[in-house]
């Protein structure tokens, strides 16, 4: 894989011609700026930007003012990579009110060679795949175990639009050990695109370090492959990013959320 040849074509096929993620959400490109506009429970956001010295400043206040005249939007997201530009941009989005987050790795592979991998769940595991309100509660849980409390709320309403507006896009997996959910992931796939995208991969703490995370990493990739995709990718934690290190895949940028909050 070139890495950098592949880091271009992910800039252009999932940030500056990005797709929706479904319905009613919509992508809007207009001075300088992809986005996605869509009804609070779902991501609403910054995908990419092409700004300089010159015009960054009147483009942040530009996207503040816009979401801000959403009433059902309470925050919003400028999802920023390492090479945009101007450089920075991440300072003049926390002088504008932004909140900086945690910094990720954005991380690559060949879904093939991720595909081949021998990973099978640990005895007395068993895979299962949410497509309901029952199974999105659970998933939602092993979220807030494994990462926020709080958090899983959200992951819960996206998935559930998802699920009801473009199920074939998604990809919901728990493992349950007996009646209880011990690891939830996803996977996006994105329509027109050469990239599936690999997403909260999470283990509760007790079962961390058996080979959970590894297998279902496998396991989306075979999926991934068999619908044609060829990359995996994944925004990665300092924790995530070893074990994917690992497994081959590489790191092509660092991603940064800034949040700014409306109401």
């Amino acid at each position: 894989m070139d890495d950098d040849l592949t880091l271009a074509l992910f800039d252009r096929q999932m940030r500056r011609e990005a797709r929706p993620e479904h319905a009613p959400a919509r992508v809007e490109q207009a001075g300088g700026v992809v986005r996605q506009v869509a009804p609070g429970e779902m991501w609403n956001g910054v995908l990419w930007s092409a700004l300089d010295e010159q015009n960054a400043d009147a483009a942040i206040a530009r996207q503040v003012v816009e979401y801000g005249a959403r009433p059902d939007v309470e925050s919003f997201e400028w999802k920023l990579y390492s090479h945009d530009r101007p450089a920075d941009l991440g300072a003049r989005l926390a002088a504008a009110g932004f909140e900086v987050g945690e910094s990720e790795a954005l991380m690559v592979a060949e879904a093939e060679a991720i595909a081949g991998i021998t990973a099978p769940l640990p005895d007395g595991l068993e895979l299962l795949p949410v497509t309901d309100a029952a199974g999105a509660e659970l998933l939602a849980a092993v979220h807030d175990a494994a990462f926020t409390v709080g958090t899983g709320a959200r992951v819960k309403a996206r998935l559930l639009a998802q699920l009801e507006a473009a199920p074939q896009n998604v990809l919901a997996l728990l493992v349950m050990a007996g009646d209880r959910p011990v690891c939830a992931a996803r996977m996006d796939f994105a329509e027109g695109t050469d990239f599936a995208g690999l997403w909260g991969g999470g283990t509760v703490a007790e079962w961390r370090g058996r080979g959970i995370y590894r297998a279902l990493i496998a396991h989306r990739a075979r999926v991934a492959v068999e619908r044609g995709y060829r990359y995996l990718f994944v925004d990665a934690s300092d924790q995530s990013r070893p074990i994917l290190a690992r497994l081959g895949f590489a790191q092509l940028a660092t991603t940064t959320p800034y949040e700014y909050q409306l109401r």
